[in-house]
């Protein structure tokens, strides 16, 4: 199947999502064909008329803006900035986000506002569909001046044939994949490295997979919330619609409902409770899942206006006949939002963990530690440390990054975003509650096997959420290297089908 880019039909997230899990191939439309070439030559025709500077396009960059660069030389400017400026550094970029840096990057040229060439954009959109995926890495972008250093380790073998791709399963030279593809060096013209280095696809290319994460999470968390609640023996009541609304926030009335859905036919739901309240953690539950739906539903709004958005600079505007020096690619849109991300799904991490240890804490005919003779075995003990590591970590991590800044460029980009670590950081948020979601689960599923022996069944949902569950992980009667147990339990997680 093929994806086409095109200026006319805004890409949604959940487009980029069904194009990187049907592992669909990219195409520009005529329409973006004509706007990429249109701007180009129109910023060809602006270099022969215009005797003024402009800015990254006949002088140099960031505070050495007030240099002039001979028309000889502009070319090798471009490839200048590319090489100088790829000093990533750290950890790589997972290949997922890589292949989003390629694709949206493209989907920015798509508007004709950027003045690069059209086989520029197509090398990017070749590089998506043989999958070749260069090696960045996470450290080096402010997420103010766009993602300068991870994009131009983007750039680096994409368009100029240098640095390390992966690509046939192994890592390689790029000048390898140019030799076996017959590819040449692209020569950059005028404002063109500019263009590929000024942009927020590092920051955004994160913040995609991140929502996309975020969105599959909070379901997961709704569906592990009713199968910890049965068999915590819960009361369904702070679930009732009739309660909700009397404060009708959409997340939290979605999340009350489902959790009615997913308990509809339980015998342990409906039975008499001698308990008059549970303990915040299920209770609560409505509330605290709906603010993250709501959040991560606000999220998804600003990051789908940012990747239909042009995001380098400076801003060429044919049809204006103006090339405007701005800031349009400064991340503070991307660095508060992914804040904000990270910090709504570390609270359904740190919710999760609340119930994994009302599960443990011998409360409501459970045993001690879910196991059936605590003391001689440990049981489920220690899985609740893990996740108590896990989301202490998750909270230091929830420091927001937007708030910083440190001046760079002889103080010329003196307000910076910091969004590139706000990047970074969701994505381990994202990791780390989906494993505090998995050591629920795998707690909760234990549980609810004593239910089971007291002869108790939950609802059809339920059931098959433990039945598909123990085809993986079974039940822990004495001691057991627990490690595994909770790996599979991520894995579940992860190649669970949810329906949208």
């Amino acid at each position: 199947m093929e994806h086409l880019i095109t200026p006319e039909t805004p890409l949604t997230i959940q487009r980029v999502k069904e194009i990187i899990e049907g592992h669909m191939t990219l195409s520009l439309s005529d329409e973006a064909k004509r706007r990429i070439e249109k701007c180009r030559n129109y910023l060809n025709q602006k270099m022969e008329t215009q005797k003024e500077p402009i800015y990254g396009v006949t002088t140099g960059f960031g505070s050495l803006c007030n240099i002039s660069i001979s028309k000889e030389q502009l070319s090798q400017l471009q490839k200048n900035l590319v090489m100088s400026h790829a000093c990533g550094v750290g950890d790589e970029v997972p290949q997922e986000v890589v292949r989003l840096m390629l694709l949206l990057k493209a989907q920015n040229f798509c508007f004709g506002y950027s003045g690069a060439q059209l086989q520029t954009v197509q090398r990017l959109i070749d590089c998506f569909n043989d999958d070749i995926l260069p090696v960045v890495y996470q450290q080096g972008s402010l997420g103010a001046s766009g993602d300068l250093c991870p994009l131009a380790n983007l750039m680096l073998p994409a368009i100029l044939g240098m640095g390390e791709v992966y690509w046939k399963g192994r890592r390689c030279d790029a000048s390898e994949v140019y030799a076996a593809k017959g590819w040449k060096p692209i020569e950059l013209q005028s404002k063109e490295g500019l263009a590929l280095l000024n942009g927020t696809q590092f920051m955004s290319s994160y913040a995609v997979w991140s929502v996309l994460k975020a969105q599959r999470l909070s379901k997961q968390a709704d569906m592990i919330l009713s199968l910890s609640l049965d068999a915590f023996d819960g009361r369904i009541e702070p679930f009732f619609e009739s309660l909700h609304m009397v404060r009708p926030h959409k997340g939290q009335l979605q999340t009350a409902e489902a959790v009615r859905r997913y308990t509809d036919g339980s015998q342990i739901i409906r039975r008499h409770k001698e308990h008059v309240q549970d303990p915040y953690s299920f209770r609560c539950a409505p509330q605290v899942h709906g603010a993250a739906k709501d959040t991560i539903a606000y999220v998804a709004s600003v990051v789908e206006t940012e990747i239909n958005s042009t995001t380098d600079n400076p801003i060429v505007l044919p049809d204006e006949d103006m090339v405007i020096s701005g800031g349009h690619f400064h991340g503070e849109p991307l660095a508060m939002v992914l804040d904000f991300l990270s910090i709504a799904v570390a609270e359904l991490g740190s919710i999760s963990e609340r119930r994994t240890y009302q599960l443990i804490d011998a409360k409501r005919g459970l045993p001690s530690f879910l196991v059936a003779k605590p003391g001689l075995n440990s049981g489920f003990m220690i899985p609740q440390y893990t996740a108590a590591a896990i989301v202490s970590q998750t909270k230091q991590l929830c420091t927001p990054c937007s708030i910083d800044s440190i001046p760079s460029s002889q103080n010329q980009e003196d307000l910076v975003s910091m969004g590139g670590n706000a990047a970074t950081k969701s994505y381990r948020v994202m990791e780390n509650v989906e494993r505090v979601l998995a050591i629920e689960l795998f707690n909760a599923t234990q549980a609810l096997e004593f239910r089971h022996q007291e002869g108790l069944t939950s609802s059809p949902f339920i059931e098959k959420l433990f039945a598909d569950f123990r085809k993986v992980v079974n039940f822990v009667d004495i001691d057991q290297v627990m490690y595994k147990h909770i790996h599979s339990s991520v894995k579940f997680l992860q190649e669970m089908a949810i329906a949208e």
